[in-house]
């Protein structure tokens, strides 16, 4: 079954449906590249996908132990190289909310780390991961 549909829209603007349910988001090239720079870059949501992956893998890691994470976020930081063009670098800082227990936070750390956007990401571009807990 299909995925999404993209559809290009001119102007460097693509329209993105997810089939099953028929949410869109839009991409536009970058302005270092051409365009306008009023939405993601194609390129933007491949480093954010990174962060929502781990994201997602922690929530249901931490549904399993019964931890709340809810307000734990993602600042995503994406670097590009050329020759060819492509993403060389993303940095994810995931910030959580409360401190948890070590064993807990260790687990979510290492989970993090498994997500499938991580595992599939080219072994040559660097990925910089770090947690963050409140003071």
């Amino acid at each position: 079954m299909m995925t999404a549909k993209a559809i290009y829209l001119g102007n460097l603007r693509v329209e993105n449906l997810h089939i099953k349910s028929n949410n869109k988001y839009f991409t536009d090239a970058p302005t270092d590249n051409h365009g306008k720079g009023e939405a993601f870059s194609p390129t933007d949501t491949v480093a954010t996908a990174l962060a929502n992956c781990m994201l997602t893998v922690m929530g249901i890691k931490a549904q399993q132990l019964n931890v709340e994470l809810k307000n734990t976020y993602a600042e995503v930081t994406k670097t590009m190289a050329s020759n060819p063009r492509r993403i060389s670098k993303i940095e994810v800082k995931i910030h959580f909310p409360k401190i948890y227990e070590s064993k807990t936070a260790q687990i979510l750390e290492k989970t993090a780390k498994t997500c499938p956007v991580l595992q599939s990401l080219h072994p040559e571009m660097q990925k910089e991961i770090e947690f963050i807990y409140p003071a």
